[in-house]
């Protein structure tokens, strides 16, 4: 999974959110991703995390993501 294709999915999940994509190693497989979104209100931290693990499932189990470090904010108006 390449970095443009991981914020791509993001943006279809999190419309209207800022997302920015890091790769840490060069290695295309541990990733650190940054979400400001409003979907993000009335949830607790760990809740916000599931909900964006939940975009990579397939990746995460298959081993094509090994790491992924999340960032989240709520956007407010």
């Amino acid at each position: 999974m390449t970095q443009e294709q991981m914020k791509q999915r993001l943006e279809q999940y999190y419309p209207q959110a800022t997302v920015e994509v890091f790769d840490l190693t060069g290695t295309a497989n541990h990733w650190e991703v940054s979400i400001e979104s409003r979907t993000f209100k009335g949830l607790s931290r760990i809740e916000q995390h599931q909900h964006v693990m939940k975009c990579f499932t397939d990746e995460l189990k298959t081993g094509e993501v090994h790491a992924l470090s999340i960032k989240t904010k709520i956007k407010i108006d």
